[in-house]
């Protein structure tokens, strides 16, 4: 069988525009496949201020896009394609895209993780008239609103931040009774004027007509209910991996549902890896998620070396 390509990367995120960027600077034949656009999840961060030599913060966006500046610069292939499958036949793989099959030696899963949905009366109903879950798309439209965060870990915090910019003010509510967010980033969040939080407290419905108008809370502690008046509410309360183009595979995968690798970023399928979101690992942070593209890639090109007899000794 042969190939199309030496590596195939799915999904354009922060790790796979990493492992594109070594594995075409390796001078391995590389293609990156997105199904919507370069950046992933980084590209709801509003200030990354926290990438080692970037002194001065920058959007997820400009920093995302700088990363496949730099990927196609070493010769790396960029397109967009929906992936259906990918499975490994007389040791290639041969992955199922929307424009037809394509064939590698090796392939980095970077498809990331999808947000977590609360599940409430009223959620599904008024998603896209109020609801939502990426504040740097939607933040905009309700300038000097008040607007209503759910969640309390980095992205929660983060995206809060963010809304105190634009929103006339920002009432956040976390079930448990204090942030699992980064320290740093949890105490800005409190000391924020614009920001209110309630802990102990749960979303149980989200009421209006053509847009969000009110929502209905609970407080755990004393049982307590109440209504708040907001423009806007925004999810933030985790992720599944998107796992499903290798559920075929049987991977070991975590607890959470997060695929199971080496420190090499190797699944248990010789030959396939897997980074950033979609990974198991104890710590999800934009350079973690690059260090693990970088590794992957590394990994892949000896691999391929090793198959094609080529090995460094």
């Amino acid at each position: 069988m042969t190939t199309n390509q030496d590596l195939i990367i799915i999904g354009a995120g922060g790790a796979g525009l990493s492992a594109a960027q070594y594995g075409a600077r390796g001078n391995l034949r590389t293609l990156l496949l997105e199904e919507v656009s370069s950046g992933g999840q980084a590209l709801l961060i509003d200030t990354l201020e926290n990438y080692p030599g970037f002194p001065e913060p920058v959007s997820g966006f400009d920093f995302t896009l700088k990363m496949e500046e730099q990927a196609k610069k070493f010769g790396a292939k960029v397109e967009n394609g929906s992936v259906s499958s990918i499975r490994k036949e007389d040791g290639h793989f041969v992955v199922e895209t929307d424009h037809g099959l394509l064939t590698s030696l090796a392939v980095i899963l970077a498809t990331g993780a999808k947000h977590r949905t609360l599940g409430v009366p009223g959620e599904a109903e008024l998603a896209g008239k109020g609801v939502s879950y990426c504040a740097t798309c939607d933040g905009p439209f309700f300038k000097g609103k008040r607007v209503f965060v759910v969640g309390g870990g980095d992205a929660a915090c983060d995206e809060a931040m963010y809304l105190a910019h634009l929103a006339e003010s920002v009432l956040m509510i976390h079930r448990k009774d204090k942030f699992r967010a980064q320290k740093a980033l949890a105490s800005r969040v409190l000391a924020n004027p614009k920001i209110t939080v309630h802990f102990n407290t749960e979303l149980r419905r989200i009421e209006g007509d053509t847009l969000v108008r009110k929502v209905g809370l609970v407080n755990t502690s004393s049982g307590k209910e109440c209504e708040e008046e907001v423009s806007a509410v925004f999810v933030f309360i985790g992720s599944d991996p998107s796992t499903n183009l290798v559920a075929g595979m049987k991977l070991p995968l975590d607890e959470g549902g997060y695929i199971e690798t080496n420190q090499r970023m190797e699944t248990r399928v010789p030959g396939l890896y897997a980074v950033g979101d979609v990974r198991a690992s104890p710590f999800r942070q934009l350079v973690v998620a690059a260090g693990e593209g970088a590794v992957a890639a590394h990994a892949a090109g000896q691999y391929i070396d090793e198959i094609r007899g080529q090995k460094y000794s």
